[in-house]
């Protein structure tokens, strides 16, 4: 397994500072957010050449592109054909600067739809970009979030798309938080289909805490993933932690390479 971060904890940082820090504390990836005024400048709008650009520092910082973050979702009808048309993009921007996934969510059900019409919705749209995200060797990660949080509901959308390049990103905290699994439990569900992870740990406040911390066990996490194992990265997203980027960045990747140590062991 490796580790990565979204560039939620640094927002301010252009593309050679995120790649520089990644470098300097031993993350293998980076996770660029984009649509989100984030300003390491990596979005749908630049050009071929700024694409290349981008790959080339991330191949000289022997820093990965780990995947693309977006905000495309699915289950709602008026805004749909707008995700996808965003999803294809974001596959085409991820491929070109050498991401093998991309972040989406199913998203909030439409008003008044039931929990199969929403799960109808996502599966309809995933399958139309499952062909282009294999044609450019990217995968799909919807992730445990929003509505989504029950990683059943989740599962359900995976086995009706059946895709190789439609997969599950797996954040920890969610199912937890909103009572749906537990970490184990969620693990099992989705274990055919994770190839992304998000992980953070918060308080019983809902305020972000250092892993080990709070409520959420990376660690179990870290021994479900052992045994088959996991290649993907585990990226930490932390939106607007008031905890200074240097410091937790490097804080936290500690503890995980700690918790990689023992569980090796």
């Amino acid at each position: 397994m490796k580790f990565a971060f979204m560039t939620f904890s640094c927002p301010g940082l252009n593309l050679d500072q995120v790649l520089a820090m990644a470098q300097e504390f031993g993350y293998d990836g980076i996770e660029p957010r984009v649509s989100a005024n984030h300003q390491h400048g990596v979005e749908f709008e630049i050009t071929a050449d700024q694409r290349a650009q981008v790959r080339q520092k991330a191949d000289d910082y022997g820093v990965a592109m780990a995947c693309v973050a977006t905000s495309c979702r699915y289950a709602d009808p008026d805004s749909q054909e707008e995700m996808v048309q965003d999803t294809h993009r974001a596959i085409d921007l991820a491929a070109d600067i050498g991401a093998s996934r991309i972040r989406v969510f199913g998203g909030q059900l439409g008003q008044g739809l039931s929990r199969q019409q929403g799960i109808d919705l996502v599966v309809t749209a995933l399958a139309s970009v499952a062909d282009h995200a294999a044609e450019r060797g990217v995968d799909v990660c919807v992730e445990t979030h929003d509505d989504w949080c029950n990683p059943v509901d989740v599962a359900a959308v995976m086995q009706a798309v059946d895709h190789p390049n439609i997969a599950v990103n797996w954040d920890i905290m969610h199912p937890v938080r909103r009572q749906f699994a537990s970490i184990e439990e969620s693990f099992e569900i989705l274990r055919p289909w994770i190839k992304h992870l998000h992980i953070h740990d918060g308080d019983a406040d809902n305020q972000l805490v250092p892993i080990g911390t709070g409520q959420i066990d990376h660690r179990q996490a870290m021994q479900c993933l052992a045994p088959i194992d996991y290649e993907g990265y585990l990226s930490g997203e932390w939106i607007g932690w008031s905890d200074p980027y240097r410091n937790h960045l490097k804080r936290e990747l500690e503890t995980l390479r700690q918790y990689q140590a023992e569980i090796k062991k």
